[in-house]
């Protein structure tokens, strides 16, 4: 099956010049999906036509320059463009380096000088394209990573580091120099404090109701006078008189 040519666009304020790239590129077997001499028009056409690459005249119509437009296209569009200029001097090219083309066409120009530049700049955006796909889902890993490091503890149960998920977490009991994590089905004795285990169990889902309790607020069935209830396990916590108000400020009341 032979390969699908690029789609290119044109940004190019002198019409002769503009047809004569129009005529190599098709002859080079491209497919050119439009032109515009000044930067508001091209830039309206690209993002409708959305082109494979732009080759873009450094001084064009209206009152942006090629290089600003360019710069607008790579930005919001993600576009390979590369510079066609009559000027090769150091200023000039300083300005565009700022937007990092793709490539530069002198001109006048030859039609090997329009392939290999256009060629090069695909095969170059096409990797750049890939390395940033990369990085992109390496950096969602590692934000998921962090956000499941979140949600678990490991906790020391008979000389072994044990998983806990926090969500399997119903309350934690005060027991003089121990805490025991309770989950529906198994207890965790650690040797820490309250302080250091309200700390790290956070205070989004979990809240002390007691000098001698914390509960899991998703798990909480009944509040009875001055005593939580839990679901599943029916367990009853005492609610300490200073922490009554903050339990309640968590709740969504109606």
């Amino acid at each position: 099956m032979e390969e699908q040519k690029a789609n290119i666009y044109i940004v190019e304020d002198e019409s002769i010049v503009a047809k004569d790239i129009q005529n190599s590129l098709q002859k080079l077997g491209y497919n050119i999906l439009g032109i515009s001499n000044n930067g508001s028009d091209a830039i309206k056409n690209i993002v409708d036509l959305e082109p494979d690459i732009v080759l873009m005249d450094i001084m064009i119509k209206g009152n942006m320059t090629g290089i600003e437009v360019a710069d607008i296209i790579k930005k919001e569009y993600n576009m390979p463009v590369i510079f066609l200029t009559a000027y090769g001097d150091e200023a000039t090219l300083a300005k565009a380096k700022i937007t990092e083309p793709y490539g530069y066409i002198l001109k006048p120009f030859k039609e090997i000088d329009l392939r290999s530049s256009i060629e090069i700049a695909l095969y170059k955006h096409k990797q750049d394209s890939s390395i940033q796909k990369e990085r992109d889902y390496l950096y969602n890993l590692v934000d998921d990573k962090d956000q499941i490091a979140k949600d678990i503890i490991f906790v020391k149960s008979n000389s072994r580091l044990v998983k806990v998920s926090l969500k399997d977490v119903f309350y934690v009991e005060a027991l003089k120099d121990y805490v025991v994590l309770n989950t529906q089905f198994t207890r965790y004795t650690i040797h820490s404090t309250m302080k250091d285990i309200e700390k790290k169990l956070g205070n989004t889902d979990f809240i002390r109701i007691h000098r001698s309790f914390i509960a899991r607020i998703d798990k909480i069935q009944t509040i009875e006078n001055q005593t939580v209830i839990l679901e599943e396990n029916k367990k009853v916590i005492p609610i300490g008189g200073s922490y009554r108000d903050e339990l309640l400020g968590k709740l969504n009341l109606i």
